[in-house]
């Protein structure tokens, strides 16, 4: 549901602290709107209740209201709300790397919502099955030209989805366009086809394999390769990344360790997205490489890879963002269950 501000205000409270009294919450509301009353109050955290944005333990006047969620990354958060604040006015609760993260990267799907994803995923297969190799990859091609345009124009590619195919397909460039532009989709064309070309490559996930798609991205584009050795900021934030080198590798290592020791094919795609947007291991290409290496991982387990295309660019930097700063990524996550329907449903 849409929460007004005050709700949102209560909820956000509520988030960044370890249980919350009634009064407590009227004190922080009163700073804000000194004429909100206690009752309107009790009617906004009933709502927030019965919506399972919170929870509340105690009674009486011992009850104390917690998040819904005792996974951190599983919090909700009134996005439109959330970004009405400007940047340098945003309270965020982790504003350098949290490397406590690595402990809550489990669990991020239901049983039922797992279950769901599952059955989804066998229509993919029903369908890929039915398909003459002819028509299956014509659909990996389209699928391939979709996830070029859109996962390019996310990093700001003005290309337009037309003459993308026609780049990928007929190898002619668009006019008015700087070369970088033309070069970014060129590269997620090789990427990919390497990915189609080789299934059963990224079964297992090395750093010699990040490094590579990540080099397969960026080629010609001036980035260097291997970790990054300076330190790096992020438009729109003030999450600060990890600037050590040796940090960087640590933090790497613990990623691939969890992404290969995640059962759950879907959990798997998810923590790889966005940990890689997270963590900013390379100069630069971190988003792309994090898209891309996610469906790398769902093509060599047998799932549909997503293309992104339905996806609104402004949507997707706020789901990042908000992991950046507060390490949920309930967000994001909404955003790419629905982009993995949305794939199954119009590929294939």
């Amino acid at each position: 549901m849409k929460l007004n501000k005050r709700q949102s205000l209560i909820l956000d409270y509520i988030n960044k602290h370890d249980g919350s009294s009634r009064l407590e919450l009227e004190e922080y509301v009163e700073i804000v709107d000194d004429k909100t009353s206690k009752n309107t109050i009790i009617r906004d955290l009933d709502v927030l209740l019965k919506n399972n944005y919170i929870t509340k333990v105690g009674s009486a006047r011992n009850i104390k209201y917690l998040p819904a969620e005792q996974n951190e990354l599983l919090i909700k958060y009134d996005i439109d709300n959330y970004f009405k604040i400007d940047v340098d006015n945003r309270e965020i609760k982790y504003p350098q790397f949290n490397f406590d993260i690595f402990c809550n990267l489990k669990n991020l799907f239901s049983a039922d919502e797992i279950k769901n994803l599952e059955n989804i995923n066998k229509i993919y297969t029903n369908k890929t099955k039915a398909l003459s190799d002819t028509i299956l990859k014509k659909e990996y091609e389209r699928l391939l030209i979709e996830l070029s345009w859109k996962s390019s124009q996310i990093e700001g590619n003005t290309y337009s989805l037309l003459d993308t195919e026609i780049l990928i397909k007929e190898n002619i460039e668009a006019k008015g366009h700087k070369k970088e532009e033309t070069i970014m989709i060129l590269n997620h064309k090789k990427a990919l086809e390497f990915i189609f070309e080789n299934k059963d490559y990224f079964k297992i996930i090395t750093l010699k394999k990040l490094e590579e798609l990540h080099t397969l991205l960026t080629s010609d584009l001036g980035v260097n390769k291997g970790l990054r050795k300076s330190p790096v900021g992020i438009v729109g934030t003030n999450y600060k990344p990890l600037f050590n080198w040796l940090q960087i590798k640590d933090a790497v290592d613990k990623l691939i360790a969890t992404i290969n020791n995640t059962e759950n094919i879907i959990e798997k795609a998810l923590i790889t997205v966005i940990m890689i947007s997270y963590i900013q291991p390379f100069e630069d290409g971190n988003k792309r490489t994090g898209r891309i290496l996610a469906n790398a991982l769902l093509f060599a387990n047998g799932y549909c890879p997503l293309s992104y295309r339905s996806v609104n660019e402004s949507d997707y930097k706020k789901a990042v963002i908000i992991f950046y700063e507060n390490n949920s990524v309930d967000y994001f996550k909404k955003l790419f269950v629905e982009q993995f329907k949305f794939a199954v449903e119009k590929y294939f």
